[in-house]
């Protein structure tokens, strides 16, 4: 058991979530507790997650997407409203941590896609920790590289060929990272993989002669939260649950 501010002062050190200028706020979002038994973590702060956590009993949700996003409407009604309520009403407060979460050298997003996808990786020079890279010992095809994705994350990608070369070095970043690659093709990257593609992705792929990997956004964003949660329950004893709430995207 932790007191709940002692639990989100923690988080915020070891991610060091003060130096991101991020989208949203990172640590506590909702206050709805005061000590912290029940974990609970998912990716994003959906009504269906915050009702298994009031199922659950939960004390904390722990995700990766919460609330409070830039542009957004601020008044609390509508979906965010009824979100909010929920979590007030059933006694759970919020954490989230975006960006810090993506790019932790231990408990990232990033680093923990590459562990499973068997990569050697470690981030890149001078990209916040949001983009990793890893060198395969032996080059393969882009076929292999899109079914090692698919077994590994349950999906298969999108694959956007950009050239007719095996991949040796591939470069990587969670999420709805598709902008990035014309810095992974800078880098000389074989191969980049991310989230989501928009429409230019395509373009740029073909034209940079970079083959780019779409394994979806939810599902490449599984795991970084998984392991803080587990880090989080051992450290502080707490009892910890990971629910999964499936979103194709």
């Amino acid at each position: 058991m932790i007191d709940l501010l002692s639990l989100e002062t923690y988080c915020n050190g070891l991610l060091d979530s003060a130096v991101f200028e991020d989208y949203c706020p990172n640590g506590l979002q909702v206050e709805s507790c005061e000590r912290v038994t029940r974990l609970m973590v998912g990716v994003t702060a959906c009504q269906a997650l915050i009702d298994a956590a009031r199922d659950w009993q939960a004390d904390v949700l722990l995700v990766h997407h919460g609330f409070f996003w830039q542009g957004e409407s601020a008044p609390l009604r509508g979906v965010k409203g009824r979100r909010i309520a929920s979590l007030l009403t059933g006694g759970i407060s919020l954490l989230a941590y975006h960006l810090p979460l993506d790019a932790h050298a231990t408990y990232g997003n990033n680093a923990e896609l590459g562990r499973r996808l068997g990569f050697d990786g470690r981030a890149t020079e001078g990209d916040g920790g949001l983009i990793w890279q890893a060198e395969l010992p032996e080059a393969i095809l882009a076929a292999e590289l899109s079914q090692r994705i698919g077994q590994c994350l349950g999906r298969q990608p999108l694959h956007i060929e950009g050239h007719q070369r095996p991949i040796q070095r591939i470069g990587w970043c969670t999420g709805a990272a598709q902008g990035y690659i014309d810095r992974a093709a800078a880098l000389g990257f074989d191969a980049y993989l991310s989230g989501e593609a928009s429409e230019q992705t395509v373009h740029m792929a073909r034209e940079m002669g970079i083959d780019y990997f779409a394994a979806g956004h939810h599902a490449t964003e599984r795991y970084g939260v998984q392991a803080l949660g587990r880090h989080l329950a051992e450290r502080f004893g707490l009892i910890y649950r990971f629910v999964d709430i499936d979103n194709p995207v």
